[in-house]
Formats: C-alpha cells, structure tokens, sequence
C-alpha cells in the first residue's frame, strides 16, 4: 500500500512539474526558397528563380517530445516556363506570390541547451499570379495543390521563454500550370525553405 501511495504521489509530481513548463510557442522566420529545374512532359521545362519570404508557426506540445504544428508562409518569385513554342526567347515568365498552410506532426530531443527535431506533414501550397510588367502572360489563373511537408532543425534557447531555430523545410508537389494547358509539366518537385527565426514559448 506504502509502495502505491508513493508511486501515485511521483506521477503526480512529474504531471504538475510538466503542466508548468511551457508547452506552446510561436515562431517567426525569415526563409529562402528555390526548386530545382523540372523536365516535363511535351518538352515542357519549369523553373523559378529562388527568392526571400516569410514564415510563422505554432506549435503545442502534446508530449515533452511529441508536438502538433500548423504552419503559414508568404514568398514571391518568379517561374519560368520553356517549351517548344517560346525556347527560342528565353520563355515565359510568371511573376506569382506563394502561400503555404500546412499541419506536421514535430518530434524534438532536449539536449541541455540544444532541442534538434525533425516533422513530417501535409497541406496546400497556393501558386498566384501577379499581374505586373514581371509576367509575360496574362491568361493565368491561380494553382493549388497538395504538398507533402518534410524537414528538421535545431533550437537553441536563449531563455524559458525564447529561443532560436535554424531549420530546412522541403516541400513535395506538383508543378503549377496557372491554368495554361502549354505549361502543364505533369511532374512532382521538391521546393526548398531553409529559415532561421524566434520562437516565444507561453
């Protein structure tokens, strides 16, 4: 009975010690991306120029290790597209503003202080046009499509409450078309984001 009692009274310290730690955070980052060049279907070749966005996050703590995040970032670039009727001048360029929503499932190890984790999760990826003197096409529409959301990075607390992270982000889709059957590539890519920002933990 003495062995029970003081069992149930260790499970409980530990839950109480642990509802105290901070088991939420936001985080926002600055992030690069680019996608490698796509040989496509019908002599159709897709690439983009790489650019500068943003990201933020939340993240909630199920387990000391075990996390659940959404995810939203904003980039704008350029895609170009090459097939047989425009190689000859270069291609035509898209000017477009990228969105991400994604959920992902976090796995983290806390090594004093140093978390690296790592995710995997899925979402939507929002390709738009921008109709300025940077496309060179004007019969365009928006893209959505499923992306697959895979990555890992490290953390390193600044203090309880703060800390920085440095992380790669890869994401798998399909090439957008912007509704122009010409670019329809009809092949996946893996876009990259490495970012580095703040995370506050409440």
């Amino acid at each position: 009975m003495k062995k029970t009692m003081l069992l149930c009274v260790l499970m409980l310290s530990a839950a109480a010690g642990y509802a105290q730690e901070s088991r939420q955070d936001v985080s926002f980052s600055g992030a690069g991306y680019f996608g490698p060049t796509v040989h496509g279907a019908g002599d159709v070749d897709v690439s983009n120029t790489g650019a500068l966005g943003l990201v933020t996050s939340y993240r909630y703590m199920v387990t000391p290790r075990s996390a659940l995040e959404v995810n939203y970032s904003f980039v704008q670039d350029q895609f170009r597209f090459l097939d047989s009727t425009n190689r000859a001048s270069g291609g035509t360029r898209i000017h477009t503003r990228e969105q991400e929503i994604t959920g992902a499932y976090v796995y983290s190890l806390n090594l004093k202080r140093f978390s690296p984790f790592g995710e995997v999760g899925v979402g939507t990826l929002i390709f738009t046009p921008v109709l300025d003197n940077l496309t060179q096409i004007l019969n365009t529409k928006s893209s959505k499509g499923v992306a697959g959301l895979f990555g890992g990075g490290l953390a390193y607390e600044l203090s309880p409450s703060f800390d920085i992270r440095v992380e790669y982000r890869g994401f798998v889709t399909k090439t957008p078309t912007f509704g122009v059957t010409d670019f329809n590539a009809n092949r996946y890519e893996i876009l990259s984001m490495p970012v580095v920002g703040v995370a506050y933990h409440f």
